[in-house]
């Protein structure tokens, strides 16, 4: 499941504010963000639609981010894939409590949810691998999201060239310590009109590279420099090519829905000092 989402849809394509504050939402309710995704010479290979929601969880009021992703076209015709992802947060605090993915390629079908305990510093995972069992997951410092869900957060960053925030992301059973560097501004094109971006880059320095990072992949993301701060560009390039997922439509949240979260300043202590 993880190597053809990312392949195909960029589906695995951030931090922590002060303790006092919540901690900034990726999307708001009712607002939704529409993607098309191009794998190297092949336009048009897929798309991916993320959406938020309000609802209500007794004793919690929270928001669900629903993120699909599927192949089209010749892409289709040559590895037919669909797959979904629900994020959950809690709106009183803006922590992800539980995260579900599921996909299906061809026959193969893959899900599998996991539950966060802030508490404990646990998650519970549950595989479709094996239903009879569940697995206690340690949670490393910070907070928690996929990488979409945590590249979407960064809307809510302020940073300049070279400065830098932590982030933890899940892939599958394994988290991930990446720090999430400003590398650039840069103008993008889009369907929609052409935005000046800061280009933002996930890179694991603090412990040994693994997974995609370790065979020497890398993602980027584009955001906006409106008052949207809107993500207008993702991208997740291989030694085999690159996918690009490029935005193509967006609907502005509910005029009631709580905001995406004023900017906030690099979190890293070393932020105006980065590394070469």
């Amino acid at each position: 499941m993880r190597r053809g989402s990312l392949i195909f849809a960029l589906y695995f394509a951030a931090s922590t504010c002060a303790s006092s504050l919540v901690r900034a939402l990726p999307l708001a309710d009712g607002e939704s963000l529409g993607y098309r995704v191009s794998w190297s010479i092949v336009p048009g290979a897929g798309e991916i639609k993320i959406s938020a929601q309000q609802a209500n969880a007794a004793p919690r009021t929270e928001l669900v981010v629903t993120t699909t992703t599927a192949t089209r076209r010749l892409a289709r015709l040559l590895l037919p894939f669909d797959a979904e992802a629900k994020s959950v947060f809690d709106l009183s605090t803006g922590t992800l409590r539980s995260l579900t993915e599921h996909s299906q390629q061809r026959e193969k079908r893959s899900e599998h949810r996991v539950d966060f305990d802030y508490a404990t510093r646990q998650a519970t995972y549950l595989s479709s691998r094996a239903p009879a069992q569940t697995r206690l997951l340690p949670i490393p410092a910070g907070e928690p999201t996929d990488l979409i869900m945590g590249l979407l957060q960064t809307r809510s960053w302020d940073l300049k060239p070279g400065e830098k925030r932590d982030s933890l992301v899940l892939f599958d059973d394994d988290f991930y310590e990446l720090t999430i560097y400003m590398i650039r501004y840069e103008e993008v094109r889009t369907s929609l009109g052409t935005f000046p971006t800061i280009v933002l880059e996930p890179r694991m320095e603090k412990t040994p590279a693994k997974g995609m990072f370790k065979r020497g992949s890398s993602v980027r993301v584009w955001i906006a420099q409106n008052p949207e701060r809107l993500p207008v560009k993702f991208e997740v390039e291989f030694k085999i090519g690159t996918g690009t997922a490029t935005l193509e439509s967006y609907t502005r949240p509910n005029p009631t829905s709580r905001t995406v979260a004023p900017l906030t300043s690099p979190a890293s202590p070393d932020a105006k000092n980065p590394r070469p």
